[in-house]
């Protein structure tokens, strides 16, 4: 039985009027601006740019203010809004050794070519809160300077001189390795067409190119604990970070009508290279490379993809394949925060229909099964249950 519903679109809107003026709060209190939300949470905005796979500093601020602070809607929202904008090209591979490195690290050698250059982290914070911060501008600020950082007219940054930063291009640390032998040679550069997930899905088994594209896309905390599990036993993968950069980097796009290379701007990406030792399969023993490169500052999300970026390609490197993360169907279907939030929020949607049908299957069952058992007393399920259809 199907039965209308009444009053349903006046209970909508009274529904979003709530929402406004829970979203406001205190009118007592000065309201959030979008600028203080994309200079202040900075990394918030950076995952929302990363998953929504939107590089819009202000439109991702924006998403986070209209979401109350739930990133997971908030990438909904930016991910839909990327949907209608036209696409007019694709940019150049960037180029992440040329970039103005804010932040690079590396774990295998303490004397890299170039340096350390530690930048900011919280890796060497205390966990204590700070309460300084409870008050307007709380905190030392005395020696806080804008880096040489200008902001336009159109709320973008412009920089001059930088000085967190080494415009200097550093070798990659992978070098020192590659020149010893020791870790396997990269891909051949260029000549190659690169899927894009964005207008073909990606098929299984999947190539390696659709795989980070999926993965730079996904979900931080599961890749993150997918990540983990290899490292606890669900698939041996503890490998060593090679080098973590942090970084403003060039796009080029290839003007067709110039037919040549022109840079029209920088984004700021976070890039990881692993390296994993590899004694087993079809490979000699070497080590093995993973890879990620995110939007903005996101080192957590980085290392989670190039560690599983390593992790499933157990196959083609000879593995015995066993482990959710080394399964590339199962890790690339289920790590969309936007897909699997739709899912899940989707049983928050009426299913009358639904569950009355299976009500009266229930209810069948429930009689054949007590033919079948006559020893068990069960006269009053269909009666029972012919009720509650009734009731509803």
């Amino acid at each position: 039985m199907i039965t209308s519903i009444k009053g349903g679109e006046a209970a909508i809107a009274a529904s979003h009027q709530l929402l406004a003026k829970r979203r406001r709060g205190s009118l007592t209190i000065a309201d959030l601006g979008v600028d203080q939300i994309r200079e202040q949470l900075s990394l918030a905005v950076d995952r929302v740019m990363s998953e929504g796979s939107l590089y819009d500093p202000q439109l991702a601020a924006l998403a986070i203010k209209q979401a109350e602070g739930d990133l997971t809607e908030a990438i909904y929202l930016l991910r839909a809004f990327r949907t209608t904008l036209t696409r007019f090209g694709y940019a150049e591979p960037l180029d992440a050794a040329t970039m103005l490195v804010r932040r690079r690290i590396a774990t295998t050698h303490k004397d890299v070519p170039g340096g350390q250059l530690l930048g900011p982290t919280y890796d060497y914070t205390h966990r204590i809160l700070d309460l300084a911060l409870l008050e307007a501008n709380g905190g030392d600020l005395s020696d806080l300077s804008d880096g040489g950082e200008h902001k336009a007219k159109d709320g973008s940054h412009t920089e001059s001189v930088e000085a967190d930063a080494k415009t200097d291009a550093l070798t990659r640390e992978c070098g020192v390795l590659a020149r010893a032998d020791l870790v396997e040679p990269t891909g051949p550069e260029g000549g190659g067409q690169v899927a894009d997930i964005t207008r073909d899905p990606a098929a299984f088994p999947s190539s390696r190119d659709q795989r980070l594209q999926s993965l730079t896309r996904g979900d931080e905390g599961f890749l993150m604990g997918l990540c983990y599990s290899t490292m606890r036993g669900y698939g041996r993968n503890h490998p060593f970070v090679a080098e973590l950069r942090y970084g403003d980097a060039t796009v080029v796009l290839n003007i067709p009508e110039l037919n040549i290379p022109v840079g029209i701007g920088r984004i700021r990406v976070t890039e990881c290279q692993t390296v994993h030792l590899t004694t087993g399969g079809s490979v000699r023993p070497q080590y093995t490379r993973g890879y990620g490169l995110i939007f903005g500052h996101g080192e957590r999300k980085a290392i989670s993809m190039a560690m599983l970026d390593r992790s499933m390609r157990s196959a083609e490197l000879g593995e015995p394949v066993g482990y959710p993360a080394q399964d590339d169907e199962f890790v690339l279907s289920h790590c969309d925060s936007v897909a699997a939030s739709g899912l899940v929020q989707h049983l928050k949607l009426p299913h009358y229909v639904d569950f009355q049908a299976e009500m009266q299957l229930l209810g069948q069952m429930r009689a054949d099964y007590a033919e079948r058992h006559a020893d068990i007393e069960s006269p009053t399920d269909s009666d029972q249950i012919a009720e509650a259809l009734s009731g509803a």
